[in-house]
């Protein structure tokens, strides 16, 4: 009974490794078709936009969407396998048409998440901790697969285990298909409480969508580095984030009595900043580690940002708010980049995002923690 009781939270852990696989595999294709920083910024943005759209929550149908476009994604990547690395004038199609899968993964992810989170919390009743953690774990997996498998298979075997760890929330988004029926509103279950922009959370969005929305063409023409490299990078971080969430800023004990609790959030960016720094000077794994606490600041400060919410009551609602408002953020931010790094080169990218992770200490610092 125990393990059947386990077998709704796989399907759910391995949709979220279905997820990230596709969209790491895909940022990483759309890098090597396309050097242009701007059109690379443009993707993350495309995951990002759905967030902000009222869409309607069908489980069923958002899956199928989600297969047809790994499928299409699949297809690019065999047939694009010549150019990639190599990018060119003809490569623009197949760019677009990567894009436009991105796109739908991202809305079909949208329409999946909440009736399936709904299903399983009140018909499985399984406890909330535990879906963040299955989807936690499914995010690491599906970013360890973009490192290992691409040097075995490239886009070949990546989009093909991603349709593959889709497979099993199929049974399990027909199960939730009566629990979206009843909720046709779209986003219903917000509809009754007003949306609540958070600037601070659009602040923090548009720093982390600045630095991750260039980071595939960073690690593949700056640094000259492999999808490996880049696959590793995130699970790395991912990892540091799980960790983060239960000990936040626990791996270093010193930090909350040097900086005292109301400094802790410009603590946060201010340490960020220095992780930044350190990745041009340490080597080789070196600067892949140090991604790990990156991660684990990351996670901290999505914490803190919640908390200082509080007066909204709702924890649902305050996360809700905290991705609506990051999303918005993350869309400028990875735009904001991409602009200015197609004007005054890659290069400048870096610099230009540590010295606003030290602004962030000046100004995202919460009120109350």
């Amino acid at each position: 009974m125990r393990y059947r009781l386990n077998l709704p939270v796989l399907a759910w852990g391995s949709a979220q490794a279905s997820t990230s696989l596709t969209l790491a595999s895909a940022a990483w294709m759309v890098s090597g078709l396309s050097a242009s920083p701007l059109v690379n910024s443009l993707l993350p943005g495309l995951v990002t936009l759905p967030a902000l759209l009222p869409l309607i929550r069908r489980p069923l149908a958002g899956v199928m969407l989600q297969l047809v476009a790994v499928l299409l994604l699949l297809g690019l990547g065999v047939s694009t396998s010549s150019a990639v690395g190599s990018p060119a004038a003809g490569t623009s199609s197949p760019v677009l048409l990567a894009m436009a899968s991105v796109l739908a993964v991202a809305l079909g992810t949208r329409m999946t998440d909440l009736p399936l989170q709904r299903t399983l919390l009140a018909r499985h009743q399984l406890p909330m901790g535990q879906l963040r953690r299955a989807g936690e774990l499914g995010s690491l997996l599906g970013h360890g697969l973009t490192a290992l498998l691409f040097p075995i298979g490239r886009a070949l075997l990546q989009f093909s285990q991603a349709l593959l760890l889709l497979l099993p929330v199929l049974p399990l988004a027909r199960q939730a298909g009566g629990v979206a029926r009843g909720d046709q509103a779209p986003d219903a279950g917000t509809a009754s409480a007003p949306l609540t922009f958070s600037w601070r959370c659009c602040l923090q969005g548009m720093l982390f969508g600045g630095l991750f929305g260039l980071l595939p063409l960073w690690v593949r023409q700056v640094e000259a580095g492999t999808c490996l490299d880049f696959g590793l990078v995130l699970t790395a971080y991912g990892l540091g984030r799980s960790l983060g969430g239960t000990w936040g800023l626990g791996w270093w004990p010193a930090a909350r009595s040097l900086v005292g609790t109301r400094r802790e959030g410009a603590f946060r960016f201010l340490a960020m900043a220095l992780v930044l720094i350190a990745t041009r000077w340490l080597p080789g794994w070196g600067s892949l580690l140090i991604f790990l606490p990156l991660g684990g600041l990351a996670q901290a400060s999505d914490l803190a940002q919640v908390r200082g919410l509080s007066q909204l009551g709702d924890e649902p609602l305050r996360w809700q708010i905290l991705a609506r408002s990051g999303a918005i953020g993350g869309l400028l931010g990875s735009l904001a980049m991409g602009l200015m790094a197609q004007l005054l080169g890659l290069s400048v990218a870096l610099p230009v995002q540590i010295g606003l992770f030290l602004a962030a200490a000046l100004l995202l610092s919460p009120r109350r923690q």
